[in-house]
């Protein structure tokens, strides 16, 4: 592993535990050349992933990408950063279990609004007006009357 400081390739393990429920590997790391220290996550990655875009344009899976999405629908919102790890984590097993290797962004954009629905309501709301282009005020509240229809998210204490 390159070091982030020097990039030195010559680093060394000092530390691992599993994260994420067991579904990666958290390793310490500590380069020889700078004495720098830093961390990283090992994954199982069962293919790659490819997004084809509503453009048609293709491009590789990001669960980096996913995961910033993520936290801007949850920005200054008061959640547990563990259970969005594992909503991601989730996300993503699912898009490698369907056994295809392209995916459709809108399938990875249902996925999200699903686990944003049960994670947190104004997140949630953020992220559909995103992704369903909302573009007037009205647009956010006939998505808010049907809402009203569905099973609110469990609050936080």
């Amino acid at each position: 592993m390159r070091c982030p400081f020097c990039g030195s390739d010559d680093t060394q393990v000092k530390d691992s535990r599993p994260a994420e429920d067991g579904a990666s590997v958290r390793r310490r790391r500590e380069c020889s050349a700078c004495g720098g220290r830093f961390t990283t996550f090992e994954r199982v990655q069962l293919r790659e992933l490819v997004v084809i875009k509503s453009t048609g344009k293709r491009a590789p899976f990001d669960r980096d990408k996913l995961m910033r999405s993520i936290l801007v629908a949850l920005r200054k919102r008061d959640f547990e950063p563990e259970r969005m790890e594992q909503m991601v984590s989730g996300i993503v097993r699912q898009l490698e279990a369907t056994g295809e290797s392209e995916i459709e962004s809108q399938k990875i954009g249902e996925l999200v609004m699903e686990g944003l629905a049960k994670l947190d309501d104004v997140a949630y709301v953020r992220y559909a007006s995103v992704y369903k282009n909302f573009r007037e005020a009205k647009d956010f509240g006939e998505f808010l009357g049907g809402m009203d229809d569905a099973e609110p998210a469990p609050k936080e204490e």
